[in-house]
């Protein structure tokens, strides 16, 4: 790497020297030692011959690089797959129809997706700056830099809450050490009335609630009469259950009502969770160490961070795919409802879920390659870099839809109702999928804790 040299006064003999050393280093870099000094030239060591006159203030330190491809193709890997594609990308399936949802999403990860990651990741090494100051090549896209700092100022925030979930829940896995998880069975002090549980502890009996009955959004039927024959509605008082037409879980319950401790609609503001505080503290706590020591440091640690996810989630994966229903739950991941296509919402969520699970336009891609040598196959890279995220992402649906399909067997439910859309998905399904595993502490532990290391992965990047 070509070192850059600060200075205040320097004869215009000892500038001339300079770039001519800079020149050859340049040469040395591209074609070998050999070539200059076949040609007569003699290595620069000249630069330390300077005027002892001129007054020079500090050599910047030479930019570090990876000490093995390995380390940089793992850290590019961890970056990209993120919780975008173990958290997100279930939830978009979810959300848009399944399999359909993939249709735009691999259309737009060979024309955008691919050539994008190769850009960003060729602009870094060719430079050897981050986002901010690689573009000093053309100076004209400057602030194509300075709006990938903004995003990542905004994205760093946001993948810190992710963060905070995580170490909550991890905390609650830790109180549990010696019993029972807290999500694994509906409690009367925070669990809906229509809670069902593996043992159905509130003994709830479910019914087909006709039009003769009321049919309420808290998944309860009521009497449609009063004594007095008169018509009642759902926020009548003294309604008389018959039964459950729609059960929750009690990981949705714990997520609701313990985790978030969410209001009862968007008029409320509620109140701060001091525990959730606390968690995003010490998130960011673990992105400062893990970035403490530069790359030299991190770089090591992707080996482990990297593959670990893929452990937890093929345990968890080869658990849920021996349960009843689980076919049907893949089912409706694989197979596409094409008239879903002509909604404009799959394609938009899909482009954006590319952005997102790429982590293109963000800036890390630059940051992480510039610190490669000049001549990295960084081909190669986006390559295997665009394929893996791909895979990680379906690979994760498959695990998510294999629970998801348990869950629509259990209830009766058609797999469209029986998870409540959003982007806490992944919050319900993984917490419910470890409660079927004996030994269900200690792989709540793992899972969180794989949670927390995809987003410090990312977070490092950005």
């Amino acid at each position: 790497m070509v070192e850059k040299i600060n200075y205040e006064m320097i004869s215009e003999s000892s500038k001339k020297h300079i770039n001519e050393f800079r020149i050859l280093n340049f040469f040395e870099k591209s074609y070998g030692t050999h070539h200059y000094k076949s040609n007569g030239y003699s290595e620069y060591s000249k630069i330390e011959n300077l005027d002892e006159n001129d007054k020079m203030i500090k050599k910047e330190k030479e930019r570090e690089t990876w000490s093995g491809e390995s380390d940089f193709f793992l850290s590019a890997l961890a970056y990209a797959v993120g919780l975008g594609a173990v958290w997100r990308f279930p939830y978009l399936c979810y959300k848009n129809g399944g399999g359909v949802f993939l249709i735009p999403y691999l259309i737009f990860l060979i024309t955008i997706g691919f050539p994008l990651v190769f850009l960003e990741l060729s602009v870094g090494q060719f430079t050897s700056n981050g986002p901010l100051t690689c573009w000093r090549m053309t100076p004209f896209f400057r602030g194509i830099g300075l709006s990938m700092n903004i995003a990542n100022s905004y994205l760093c925030i946001y993948y810190n809450v992710i963060l905070a979930y995580a170490v909550y829940f991890l905390y609650y896995t830790l109180k549990s050490v010696t019993g029972n998880l807290p999500w694994e069975t509906c409690k009367l002090e925070w669990s809906s009335p229509n809670c069902l549980d593996e043992h159905n502890t509130l003994n709830i009996s479910r019914i087909n609630c006709t039009n003769e009955f009321l049919k309420c959004k808290n998944g309860i039927c009521y009497q449609k009469l009063s004594f007095s024959n008169e018509t009642l509605n759902c926020s009548s008082s003294g309604l008389i259950s018959v039964g459950v037409w729609k059960s929750a879980f009690p990981s949705q319950d714990f997520w609701d009502k313990i985790i978030l401790e969410k209001s009862s609609s968007i008029d409320e503001t509620g109140h701060l969770v001091w525990q959730l505080v606390i968690a995003l503290f010490i998130s960011w706590l673990c992105v400062y160490f893990m970035v403490l020591n530069g790359i030299k440091v991190s770089g090591k640690l992707v080996y482990f961070t990297s593959i670990f996810p893929y452990f937890v989630l093929l345990i968890l994966g080869i658990r849920g795919w021996t349960l009843p229903g689980a076919y049907e739950g893949i089912k409706y991941f694989i197979y596409p409802d094409l008239s879903r296509l002509k909604d404009y919402t799959v394609w938009t969520d899909a482009a954006v879920q590319l952005f997102f699970t790429l982590s293109v336009a963000y800036g890390g891609l630059i940051a992480l390659s510039s610190y490669n040598t000049f001549h990295t196959n960084i081909m190669r890279d986006a390559i295997m870099v665009t394929i893996s995220n791909c895979l990680t992402s379906i690979f994760a649906g498959f695990v998510v839809f294999a629970f998801i399909g348990y869950l629509s067997f259990k209830t009766g439910q058609s797999i469209n109702d029986v998870i409540q859309a959003g982007q806490g998905l992944a919050y319900v399904v993984y917490p419910f999928a470890v409660t079927t595993i004996n030994g269900s502490v200690f792989w709540a532990f793992l899972f969180f804790f794989m949670m927390l290391v995809l987003g410090l992965d990312t977070m490092v990047g950005l």
